[in-house]
């Protein structure tokens, strides 16, 4: 680890929740700094008048590193209730195509009529 990246660590604010991305951020940030002419330093950059986009997006990223995180939406389980009112649902070849009179059958047949219909 440079020396750089360790200084980044020890200024990482508290209420920091997204720690790699604020130091990718922060990082880029410092790489995107103004010279004496307000240009951008960095050889990306290419002269670009300073704040430059990179910079603007590391201050975005450090902005969202410190927002708090929301929780995941629960996932439905393939057992749940909701999958489980569907007709068929839970029987072995429910939904799949197979011999005539199985489970899934008649809704191959219906998709193959359909198709034919749209292609004539």
């Amino acid at each position: 680890m440079s020396e750089a990246s360790t200084d980044r660590v020890a200024d990482r604010p508290a209420e920091v929740t997204d720690p790699l991305l604020w130091d990718l951020a922060a990082a880029v940030a410092d790489a995107h700094q103004p010279d004496d002419e307000r240009v951008c330093a960095s050889p990306s950059c290419a002269g670009a008048a300073w704040p430059c986009a990179a910079w603007n997006n590391a201050q975005a990223g450090l902005s969202a590193a410190r927002t708090p995180r929301q929780p995941a939406a629960p996932r439905q389980s393939a057992g749940s209730p909701q999958s489980a009112s569907r007709p068929g649902a839970g029987q072995p070849g429910a939904g799949r195509a197979g011999a005539a009179g199985e489970p899934g059958t008649a809704a191959v047949r219906t998709d193959a009529r359909s198709l034919a219909a749209t292609a004539a």
